[in-house]
């Protein structure tokens, strides 16, 4: 962007989002950007990297932090990178967004509001709204949770019809500070392509396979390559035991041609060209409990 046509009062910032796994962050986070950056799936722990996703606009530049979900029940190597990616994400935020769900507050989610820095404005961001059926409930239950922290607004919303967006943007914008734009107008996110042709192949990976494949299973960019408008994109979906690798792909191979046809579908849409993905199954046993092999696979 260039900075000599920026308003005097332009305001940017970074914007965590977070919450307990499923409360819809990246979901939130895809509609206020206006493009899917961020995985979503009914599977927790989807998120597991440092998301970002930016809009401008003419007086203000939004980065948004999507973050994974605060993990407690289990504790190995990947829910500890995890969980220290969500604190180092919240120490460093010039607003914070914690989403939680319209009617439900449990012990995960006092948990997350444990981890909330007092010296950053903390909006609370109630999503699902949709789905209260009485929604003369809605306020005693945003007043109870109001109770628990000092935040500095309260926004309704639901992320996934795009109720209440603008002006949960709107009050994100009152708290930012006045900086010059980071990123570029039309930038929409500071992650590679490669990164986010391994989060689409997770994202299709798990939304067809479900609970029947362990949340370690992870996807890994052999090779990324592109000549002219085409990407030739090698993926290798790891999980950690044979049984698993039999359930990606499927009776004679039907489940795992339809993660790549879905993939590849999105990736052409995000990319604005022609894909060619091709994609392997392999089996690497112990891998999310591992530190070494998770630096290796890409975990910060």
């Amino acid at each position: 962007m260039n900075t000599t046509t920026t308003p005097d009062n332009f305001r940017c910032g970074y914007i965590a989002i977070v919450g307990r796994p499923n409360v819809g962050k990246s979901t939130l986070m895809n509609q206020l950007v206006g493009a899917k950056v961020s995985i979503t799936s009914r599977k927790a722990q989807t998120t597991r990297h440092r998301i970002t996703g930016i809009q401008t606009l003419d007086d203000a530049q939004f980065i948004y932090v999507d973050t994974p979900g605060f993990q407690t029940r289990h504790s190995n190597a990947l829910n500890n990178t995890l969980n220290k990616t969500v604190t180092n994400t919240l120490i460093s935020a010039d607003v914070i967004l914690y989403l939680i769900e319209a009617g439900t507050f449990g012990p995960a989610d006092q948990q997350v509001i444990e981890l909330l820095p007092p010296n950053v404005p903390v909006i609370l961001v109630i999503n699902k709204a949709d789905r209260v059926k009485d929604k003369a409930a809605l306020m005693p239950f945003a007043q109870d949770v109001a109770s628990k922290y000092n935040f500095a607004a309260i926004v309704p919303v639901s992320a996934k019809l795009r109720f209440q967006l603008d002006a949960l943007q709107n009050e994100i914008k009152r708290h930012l500070p006045e900086n010059q734009p980071v990123f570029g107008p039309d930038d929409i996110t500071d992650r590679s392509e490669k990164f986010l042709a391994s989060e689409i192949v997770r994202e299709k990976l798990f939304r067809l396979v479900g609970d029947e494949l362990p949340y370690t299973s992870t996807v890994l960019i052999e090779k990324f390559e592109q000549e002219g408008d085409l990407r030739r994109i090698f993926a290798a979906i790891l999980v950690e035991r044979d049984t698993h690798k039999s359930m990606v792909i499927g009776n004679k191979g039907a489940r795992l041609k339809e993660v790549s046809t879905q993939a590849r579908l999105d990736m052409e849409k995000l990319f604005g060209g022609p894909v060619y993905l091709e994609i392997w199954v392999k089996v690497r046993s112990g891998w999310a409990d591992n530190e070494a092999g998770l630096r290796a696979y890409g975990y910060e």
